[in-house]
């Protein structure tokens, strides 16, 4: 038997934050289409079907599609209830009924907390006192980045709520893929993720998502040019590579990762001009990335 090749941890990290970086731009395209007032439930399910089938003629054009083993089966629909089902869903009305993308940042950014705990009861992950005062540093440097004024929302209190389930549901999601990576291609995973994901969302697309529709206004190139970034950038690309991070890296310490895309939002806003960062925001990042080397410290203390 041939010995078990080793993942590259250099690629695996980078391929992380390549990861992080394209769902940080994912806030920005999204903000662009509920700026324009096109349904949530309209982009969001248009987003996913056509990630799932972007990946689903990619694997069958290089033959990667394995069939989905009856054992498994019901692991593959909670998968895609947990995400995109109900993350998305909760997630993008959060952050509309909250009326404040730094505060739902902030809540998001928990999801470290949470998956600490799914590594160590479901998969055994071995997290040590340098791994959690990373992930508590990191999530400090967050709240420097992410911390700002404004006013909140009527419905803020539900929004919150919304934001919280996403969570948890982001939580459920990396502890199922975990338990599929060891059977099937990264690619795989997500192609049958968002095409089972996109029945779900039928109905809602149907019932609410063409609420006023207008063909030369929901099929306008600023409206698409978004929808198609987020689909092939956001979802296929960026899920696929995900989905090896939680495989080699754990749901505990993948997670780490996944708590910097608002500290990923604000530089890109930063790099395109729309927002400004000032020197405590700046500190945060300094903050934020020093917890995460110290999350994924290995080394057995003593």
């Amino acid at each position: 038997m041939s010995p078990k090749v080793q993942p590259n941890k250099t690629l695996i990290y980078i391929a992380s934050m390549f990861a992080i970086i394209l769902w940080g731009m994912s806030y920005i395209w999204t903000d662009q289409l509920i700026d324009q007032g096109i349904p949530i439930f309209y982009f969001v399910f248009v987003r996913i079907f056509m990630a799932g089938t972007v990946l689903f003629l990619f694997n069958t054009a290089y033959a990667r599609i394995k069939r989905i083993q009856r054992e498994d089966l019901g692991k593959f629909l909670l998968l895609a209830f947990f995400e995109p089902f109900i993350y998305f869903i909760c997630e993008t009305v959060g952050l509309k009924m909250t009326e404040s993308p730094t505060i739902s940042a902030m809540v998001i950014a928990t999801i470290p907390l949470f998956s600490i705990g799914a590594g160590i009861i479901f998969f055994k992950e071995n997290i040590n006192a340098v791994n959690v005062a990373g992930i508590l540093l990191s999530l400090v440097g967050i709240v420097m980045v992410a911390m700002a004024k404004g006013d909140l929302g009527e419905h803020f209190i539900w929004g919150i709520a919304l934001l919280l389930i996403a969570v948890i549901a982001e939580v459920g999601h990396a502890s199922i893929t975990k338990s599929l990576s060891g059977n099937y291609p990264s690619q795989t995973i997500v192609m049958y993720q968002f095409l089972i994901g996109s029945i779900y969302l039928f109905p809602l697309f149907l019932w609410k998502g063409l609420d006023g529709f207008n063909v030369e206004v929901y099929f306008d190139g600023d409206v698409w040019y978004p929808i198609i970034c987020l689909a092939i950038l956001c979802s296929s690309l960026a899920f696929s590579l995900w989905v090896s991070t939680i495989k080699n890296l754990g749901v505990a310490k993948s997670s780490i990762f996944s708590a910097l895309i608002p500290v990923a939002a604000a530089l890109i806003a930063w790099a395109i001009g729309h927002e400004l960062m000032n020197q405590r925001q700046w500190i945060g990042i300094g903050i934020s990335t020093l917890g995460v080397i110290m999350s994924q410290y290995t080394k057995k203390l003593k």
